[in-house]
């Protein structure tokens, strides 16, 4: 199942995303992955799995929830969740320089 977010609602807001790290494209992926693109158009796959097996993984808990997961979405540049979760986007844009993909510590 793939669901693709674009940062159309960032435009309709006025904001223009210039820095490098703001998120322009998000596409769930199967096994709690991510597809992701940046503003300078680099992309990569954030691996979040590791949600399905941590014993402590705060507000990103309820993402278990693959319904929840899967409204993943773009807010001003950052992934986010309707239930407050978000991922830095400067975090993940330093994470995936190589291109890869990048596993979430959670």
């Amino acid at each position: 199942m793939s669901v693709e977010a674009a940062a159309e609602t960032d435009l309709a807001l006025g904001v223009t995303p210039s820095a490098p790290w703001r998120v322009t494209e998000v596409s769930v992926l199967p096994n709690y992955r991510l597809a992701v693109t940046f503003t300078d158009g680099r992309r990569g796959i954030v691996d979040m799995s590791a949600v399905q097996t941590s014993d402590d993984c705060g507000i990103y808990a309820r993402l278990r929830e693959t319904e929840l997961f899967a409204q993943a979405h773009i807010d001003l540049g950052v992934v986010t969740w309707p239930n407050g979760a978000d991922l830095d986007p400067a975090w993940m844009y330093d994470e995936l320089e190589n291109g890869n993909t990048w596993s979430v510590p959670l």
